[in-house]
């Protein structure tokens, strides 16, 4: 699965590593980083596929705006990747098609 990736990280630093879990298999992270960033750096994707017709997406703006970052990530669908701060032992799976939205509750 991993791709030849132009997404590089900023020189080495004394972050810690932190170990996250992607489709599975372990994947050694950043301390402090996002999702996306871990999976882009790896050379992972594409992280999702559109419901409609099945094209692949993977992380662009990396702030929030676009949602093609979206990932289930510790069991919560839809989630963006790219505004989630891995975390030891954190569960990833890329989103393949549609998702369920969750209902809202009416308070009125």
């Amino acid at each position: 699965m991993p791709t030849d990736s132009n997404f590089k990280r900023l020189p080495a630093n004394a972050a810690a590593e932190v170990v996250i879990w992607v489709e599975g298999k372990p994947l050694k992270a950043r301390a402090g980083e996002s999702v996306a960033a871990a999976v882009l750096a790896a050379g992972l994707g594409p992280t999702r596929t559109t419901p409609v017709s099945a094209s692949p997406r993977a992380p662009y703006c990396m702030m929030g705006v676009c949602f093609e970052c979206l990932m289930e990530i510790d069991g919560q669908e839809n989630t963006q990747g790219c505004m989630t701060t891995v975390a030891e032992g954190m569960q990833v799976q890329f989103q393949r098609g549609i998702r369920n939205v969750p209902e809202v509750e009416d308070n009125a």
